[in-house]
């Protein structure tokens, strides 16, 4: 429970409470990517995760997407493996990417002017989608296929109209969620 000293600084359970801010806190970019690297846990594609958040100019979240089959679709009904002989019996030609769906997901009317946090540089086909949408920034984690042609095709599309690129160097090396832990932490200071 809250007290208030007579000095007028408020006590919490007999330890006053401090008056300067925590260090450790996420900066905006870390916690953008984070949330794009959270999304991608939903992704249920057994080889790869991929998220994306798009964020306004407030610094507000306005869509959020991860790879996985296109609405409707059951995630039992089409493959999920890379290759085949067959390309009808890969994942490639039914998967919508993270990048796609962040922007279908949007909660405003447009994205025009944000900017894209997402855990893998864009395919083509993606970068298309944020071009046409209006994205005007894409911040990525990982560029591990960036002599494949379809990543020199985004990197040629995105020169070719200005919209600016940069891989996110996070100044936190690691984000944990430890659900137990917060509840744990609430349990002890709640006022309730």
């Amino acid at each position: 429970m809250t007290k208030m000293r007579k000095s007028g600084n408020p006590v919490l359970r007999g330890r006053t409470r401090m008056a300067v801010k925590r260090e450790d806190y996420l900066d905006w970019a870390d916690y953008f990517m984070a949330v794009a690297f959270l999304s991608a846990q939903r992704s249920k594609d057994p080889r790869t995760q991929v998220g994306a958040c798009i964020v306004n100019d407030e610094n507000k979240i306005v869509g959020i997407g991860y790879n996985g089959m296109p609405r409707g679709c059951s995630d039992e009904a089409l493959p999920w493996q890379r290759k085949n002989d067959d390309w009808l019996e890969t994942k490639i030609p039914y998967v919508c990417h993270a990048e796609m769906n962040a922007v279908m997901n949007k909660n405003c009317a447009s994205v025009k002017g944000c900017t894209i946090y997402v855990a893998l540089f864009p395919c083509n086909e993606c970068t298309k989608v944020i071009m046409q949408s209006g994205i005007k920034e894409v911040v990525y984690m990982s560029d591990t296929k960036h002599d494949k042609p379809s990543m020199v095709a985004s990197r040629r599309l995105l020169d070719a109209v200005g919209i600016p690129y940069r891989q996110h160097i996070p100044k936190q090396s690691k984000v944990t969620i430890d659900f137990g832990a917060l509840e744990d932490e609430l349990d002890s200071t709640s006022t309730r």
